[in-house]
């Protein structure tokens, strides 16, 4: 394990609640005594400890840092540093977006501790999706977060010197940053020992993906960029895991893996657990067919956030950027502002095309990988799990070798309603 830094203690609720005491603003919040309040652990992540605590007068949300991957035990150490990245993103994104975010109450760096705003009726939108619940804010209102928080944290808007510091402030994350790089880009195309899939049904599909050279060459150029290029401040896990709502208010939570990095990232995160979720509705819905409405929500949705995305973010560019990127004096006049205007658009095609790719290696490691989605996972009939995955990763692995055949949402649209018709084989 780590060394500990001094002071450190995983607290239990009799703990938490004697500090929560010593808070006097978070007490008044809570209002009455420590021996009235409710503190209930309800983490059910794959890294920390999540506390819920209720008194007579409201409720806050603790979240705790412990020194290793709470999935995996004390065999697998992590550095408690990541709740410091997670309250600096957390405040950036406040500022960005306002409530779209928790607010935050108190953050004690020496117990890797964040207190923050309790989210209730809000419940984790995966588990909406896998209900079946109709979220008809959510798009407007991701394509908002997206849009404000790349942007504003871009060349585009922030000049050389405060970008390098921004860097700079976040190179630290490291270690979060190689969990990403491990299960993200680099396990599921080889034989790793925390690899895990729907066996022996997807044992064909494992086996072909470790022996593709196409998609390995993919994979390492996905790779490279999200080592090499720090375009903008990124929440760096952002799924419908990571986002507390209701059908009229969203709120996006957990970005300890923040760091300087593409784009694309976490737009195409986003993106990739729609198409899981499409993909699993077969495994959830009481009979053939009694969901097609729903997918066609979730489709419909899938594309108004990339265009809403798109639409915002150029709005920004065009009237708030203050960067030192495309600088506005070799742009003037109507050839210049013309020209600026067709490099707008080739930027958000390169975006998009990153976007297709970080999307197609969310949904592979989510399969293959150690850390799977509950969209998938809670499908109970292991054949028809596995068919609902085989269909992910079979589009997935198009997307990612062939991303120029899907210039558009709608063509991602077109292939994902093909292959949810696609009957695939499977081993065993």
């Amino acid at each position: 394990m780590t060394d500990l830094p001094a002071g450190y203690r995983a607290l239990d609720a009799k703990a938490l609640a004697n500090y929560l005491a010593e808070l006097k603003p978070v007490a008044l919040r809570l209002g009455g005594s420590p021996q009235s309040w409710s503190i209930e652990e309800v983490g059910d992540g794959n890294l920390n400890l999540v506390f819920k605590v209720h008194g007579p007068a409201g409720g806050v949300i603790v979240k705790q840092a412990l020194p290793y991957v709470r999935l995996v035990g004390e065999a697998w150490p992590l550095p408690l540093s990541r709740a410091h990245y997670e309250h600096m993103a957390l405040s950036g994104q406040r500022r960005l977006t306002g409530a779209l975010v928790p607010e935050i109450y108190h953050y004690d760096e020496r117990l890797a501790l964040i207190v923050m705003e309790l989210l209730e009726p809000h419940i984790i939108m995966r588990r909406g999706m896998i209900a079946g619940t109709v979220y008809p804010k959510f798009a407007d209102e991701i394509s908002t977060f997206l849009a404000e928080t790349l942007f504003h944290t871009s060349d585009l808007a922030l000049t050389a010197d405060v970008k390098k510091a921004m860097i700079g402030a976040f190179s630290g994350n490291t270690a979060l940053c190689k969990i990403t790089e491990d299960l993200i880009f680099t396990d599921p195309y080889r034989i790793a020992k925390l690899n895990r899939w729907t066996r022996p049904q997807l044992d064909p599909y494992a086996e072909r993906f470790r022996g593709d050279g196409d998609l390995k060459v993919a994979i390492s150029r996905l790779k490279l960029k999200f080592l090499s290029s720090a375009e903008a401040m990124l929440h760096g896990d952002l799924h419908t895991g990571s986002v507390m709502l209701t059908a009229e208010d969203t709120r996006v939570i957990d970005p300890e893996f923040a760091f300087m990095g593409p784009m694309g990232f976490d737009i195409g995160a986003v993106l990739a657990n729609f198409l899981i979720s499409f993909f699993s509705q077969a495994g959830h819905e009481e009979g053939p067919g009694a969901r097609d409405s729903y997918r066609e929500w979730i489709l419909e949705t899938f594309t108004s956030i990339w265009e809403g995305f798109a639409a915002k973010f150029l709005a920004l560019w065009e009237t708030q950027a203050k960067g030192d990127a495309y600088p506005s004096d070799l742009f003037q006049g109507p050839l210049g502002v013309a020209r600026l205007a067709g490099e707008r658009q080739a930027y958000m095609q390169r975006l998009w095309a990153d976007t297709v790719g970080f999307a197609a290696a969310k949904m592979i490691r989510r399969i293959l990988g150690l850390a799977h989605n509950i969209d998938l996972e809670w499908i109970k009939d292991a054949d028809m799990r596995a068919r609902c995955e085989a269909r992910v990763l079979t589009l997935a692995r198009d997307m990612m070798v062939n991303s120029g055949d899907y210039p558009t949402p709608q063509s991602i649209v077109a292939a994902a309603r093909h292959f949810d018709q696609w009957q695939p084989p499977l081993g065993g």
